[in-house]
């Protein structure tokens, strides 16, 4: 399948992972809690991995898109393409999340330090990003290996999301995601936006350690 194909169904999995996680947590979060918000999150990986899993691997995700390419799992090449793809799709959720709820100064934007949900340092907040999404390449990998339990893997990596998002959410409103942290902070701005790097480079650290670490794994 072309990539043109591939990165318009990461374009539209993306979009539905930001509106249904950030759109749950913004609309409907003090009546649903941390839990809540933590499986919306989750579902949203799990639909759509059933959804275009078998048309774009269903990355949705930059750091999954790097982590898998440092496994050797994705082609180099394709690289740019999913990830302004991905980008583009969280822009435009958070854009509709903004117009429904009439407002875009709280769009669920992570953040670290002064804008940490829990108040938790800026260190806390690094280190949490580059180890659960070191996690959840781990899973996502182990998932997908020819050797795992066919049919299984967009339960695993959806209810592994639902975690991260239980244990982090009061730590940096959890990103692990540098396209989910995009589009909501373009549309805040102030510290939302002055932080966004954070949320770039710590989910990819994570995600190409877990890379490296997998396909040692993997080695005879």
């Amino acid at each position: 399948m072309s990539v043109t194909k591939r990165a318009a169904a990461e374009f539209i999995g993306t979009f539905w992972l930001v509106l249904g996680g950030c759109g749950a947590a913004v609309l409907a979060g003090s009546g649903i809690g941390t839990l809540g918000i933590s499986f919306a999150f989750g579902l949203t990986v799990l639909t759509m991995a059933f959804a275009i899993g078998h048309i774009s691997g269903c990355h949705l995700n930059p750091a999954v898109t790097v982590g898998l390419t440092v496994a050797g799992r994705f082609q180099a090449r394709d690289v740019p393409a999913y990830v302004v793809a991905q980008v583009l799709g969280a822009i435009l959720a958070a854009a509709l999340i903004g117009f429904v709820a009439g407002s875009c100064d709280n769009l669920a934007s992570n953040g670290v330090g002064a804008h940490s949900p829990g108040g938790f340092s800026s260190a806390a907040g690094w280190t949490t990003e580059i180890v659960m999404t070191l996690m959840f390449l781990l899973v996502i990998l182990g998932a997908t290996d020819k050797r795992a339990p066919a049919g299984f893997a967009p339960i695993a990596i959806g209810l592994c999301l639902t975690l991260i998002h239980l244990i982090s959410i009061p730590v940096t409103n959890t990103s692990v995601n540098p396209a989910r942290s995009t589009g909501p902070a373009l549309l805040e701005g102030g510290i939302a936006l002055q932080q966004l790097y954070v949320f770039w480079i710590a989910p990819i650290v994570g995600a190409a350690i877990a890379g490296i670490v997998y396909k040692w794994f993997e080695e005879d």
